[in-house]
């Protein structure tokens, strides 16, 4: 593979500097290597021959052997096309071309027998078929059987190099060269039943059988998850066994007395788990980088707060940071409350901390007098130093970029133990690979009494229903989430818009008042308003997405989404847990056109029958792709994926995993000389450039 990554892709055969230029900019071909690693999307099968009689209906890409019988230039200047007309006994076709015609003209002849291949359709009751290739029958044996359709951009369409070129430049490439060497150790080649890596690549741009062709396919995902995971797991461990920690030996009095006197209510069992993960973690005397998710309400605050007291038990402060000052705030005032009745110092900084107390906290951090310091990005600025900081928790983590944690890193002589919380449910598989280097724990339960949100699928002609629900909510003290999806009226899109709407709730519930928010607000402002619903002065929050991680209203028990149709499910899902935090009942009232599409409705529809985060990432990520959560991710996955697709290949996923720990448990440094070849294909594959695990 070496020699491949060396050779430029403009000396491959057929490419030459122009179209080597093109393929960089359209398709980051650079080198060989990439080229054989451009793999089709799909097939398309050229084993069969139709008769023209036999089209029916919709039909896929089909051959038909025949003679042409006349052609015809049509146009003039650029709408010049040709057309002919092509014969095969049982029915003619009309085929046409827009491109190419001089060229067309001079080597195409009536009375020869030709195999044309295209996707037919129908207009005014006559077959047609638009641009098809076309071979002599010498020529079109040897494009007999299943061909790759490669992806393009339309760049490289209007330049004529086609998903045919590209095959031919492959196939070429392939025969000049023997067979492809092995990169992955023989162990596990075997253990997992996998074909060659010459077998897999080869069968990949020309199938023998479908069968082989699926075998080569599961190769060459396994092979690129593998590496991922093995990437990973080095850096995992290393982490582990390099990087000192403080150790947090002692379960003291502010940890026993809170846990006797203090907790509202009975913590879950998941709850309980996950402590049990972190306690395990602090004690080794190694750093603790643990990521903990959880549905909204979940009580991932009350663990971060225990978890907090047992730094304060054994000498060390303890820090929380959230993305916004409202969060921080909500943040803060709920575990000063919870822990005021046990002596703990409790401070909260953001940008609008004043001078004056912004200067005491600091005074506090550094004699050691404060013990836990609550705040948004303020508590990064380089005055904000710590006495002996020795716990650090971030919440929502995916707001804060690798810079700004890392200097965290700053703020003590040894690193913190890093806690990141996220109330986004990840799917477990996708969770190996976008955070495989961090330790994952999952909160799974509800605490006792949280009834779950029930959400129900309502259309624009049930609006006026959906209304008189809200004004019983209303009359009964309860506060309204209404969620739109715009703020201002577009005109290509159908949507209702914030301003529009604030504007019709007011006078529908004039009785009441009503606060707004959306992103163009200034923060003060936005603030300002969000205070006012917080507070109760205001029933009825009129906002955009802003709010889908947000301010705590356990009074607020409805939330209406307009448009839900035009948000993906784990947003919809984050949106939801806006309420439902209080003892009573809450409702999600989905508010949707009529006329959408069948997959769409589907979404919709599991929405209203399950409250399951992971259940409903799983399946977002099986519309959706993976793409949303991806970009969650700080450093990102250090290898290009080519053929591998973490929304739908779980079981390849788990099952590199598990062989990648036990190449690693036998020969944790990959110095053996079995496993070589690997260790060079992986050091030469990887493209990271930060290592998540040294700046979380």
């Amino acid at each position: 593979m070496n020699s491949l990554r060396r050779l430029d892709i403009k000396y491959v055969k057929g490419i030459g500097p122009q179209r080597a230029e093109l393929l960089t900019k359209q398709l980051d071909i650079r080198t060989a290597y990439d080229l054989v690693h451009h793999f089709p999307t799909s097939y398309l099968d050229r084993t069969s021959i139709y008769t023209i009689r036999e089209l029916a209906g919709e039909m896929p890409y089909v051959q038909l052997k025949g003679r042409f019988i006349s052609f015809n230039v049509l146009g003039e200047g650029a709408k010049t096309r040709l057309t002919a007309m092509f014969s095969d006994g049982s029915g003619t076709i009309e085929v046409t071309w827009f491109q190419g015609i001089k060229r067309l003209r001079e080597v195409l002849r009536t009375g020869v027998e030709y195999i044309i291949f295209g996707k037919p359709s129908t207009f005014n009751g006559r077959w047609q078929m638009t641009h098809p290739e076309i071979d002599t029958i010498e020529k079109a044996v040897s494009q007999q059987g299943m061909r790759g359709v490669y992806p393009l951009t339309e760049t490289l369409r209007n330049r004529y190099i086609t998903s045919r070129q590209i095959h031919t430049w492959i196939c070429d490439l392939l025969d000049s060269r023997p067979a492809f060497a092995e990169t992955l150790p023989r162990s596990v080649i075997e253990d997992c039943r996998l074909v060659s890596l010459d077998t897999a690549i080869r069968e990949l741009h020309r199938p023998t059988t479908p069968s082989a062709l699926q075998k080569a396919r599961e190769r060459m995902k396994f092979e690129e998850l593998f590496y991922i995971q093995t990437d990973m797991l080095i850096r995992s461990r290393r982490r582990k066994g390099l990087t000192e920690g403080f150790r947090f030996a002692r379960v003291g009095k502010y940890f026993n007395d809170f846990y006797s006197t203090c907790l509202p209510f009975d913590l879950t069992g998941a709850q309980k788990r996950v402590i049990k993960e972190i306690r395990a973690d602090v004690n080794t005397g190694r750093q603790m980088n643990r990521l903990v998710q959880g549905d909204v309400g979940s009580g991932k605050t009350l663990v971060a707060l225990m978890t907090m007291l047992l730094a304060v038990d054994n000498g060390y402060q303890a820090c929380m940071m959230a993305p916004t000052e409202i969060l921080a705030g909500q943040h803060y005032e709920t575990i000063r409350s919870l822990a005021a009745q046990i002596g703990i110092n409790v401070r909260l900084l953001t940008g609008s901390t004043r001078a004056k107390e912004r200067r005491e906290i600091h005074a506090q951090l550094l004699d050691g007098s404060l013990h836990i310091l609550i705040g948004t990005h303020a508590v990064l600025e380089d005055p904000v130093q710590f006495h002996n900081l020795g716990f650090a928790v971030i919440d929502e983590q995916h707001r804060f970029g690798v810079a700004q944690r890392a200097r965290l890193w700053k703020k003590n002589v040894r690193p913190p133990h890093v806690l990141v919380m996220t109330a986004t449910p990840i799917p477990r598989t996708l969770a190996m690979t976008v955070y495989g280097d961090l330790d994952v724990s999952v909160i799974d339960e509800l605490p006792p009494g949280r009834k779950p949100v029930t959400t129900m699928l309502r259309y624009d002609a049930q609006r006026e229903q959906v209304y008189r629900g809200i004004g019983r909510q209303l009359a009964e003290g309860r506060q309204v989430y209404i969620v739109y999806p715009l703020i201002d009226e577009n005109d290509k899109l159908e949507l209702r818009s914030l301003n529009e709407g604030y504007e019709s709730i007011c006078e529908i519930f004039s009785n009441y008042r009503v606060a707004f928010v959306h992103g163009r607000l200034k923060p003060a402002e936005k603030d300002y308003q969000m205070e006012l619903f917080a507070s109760g002065k205001a029933q009825i929050l009129v906002a955009t997405t802003v709010i889908e991680v947000g301010v705590n209203v356990p009074n607020a028990t409805t939330m209406v989404i307009e448009n839900a149709e035009r948000f993906g499910l784990s947003q919809l899902h984050q949106l939801r847990g806006r309420v439902g935090r209080g003892a009573d009942q809450s409702y999600c009232i989905l508010m949707s056109k009529y006329k959408i599409a069948k997959d769409t409705r589907e979404r919709l529809e599991l929405m209203t029958r399950t409250t399951d985060g992971f259940i409903i990432a799983e399946a977002d990520m099986k519309m959706r792709g993976p793409g949303d959560i991806e970009g969650t991710m700080q450093s990102g996955i250090p290898f290009e994926l080519h053929i591998a697709n973490l929304a739908t290949d779980g079981e390849i996923i788990s099952m590199a995993r598990q062989a990648a720990e036990r190449l690693l448990d036998a020969d944790p440094g990959l110095t053996s000389p079995a496993n070589g070849a690997f260790r060079a294909a992986l050091a030469a594959s990887i493209s990271r450039t930060n290592d998540w695990s040294q700046i979380s």
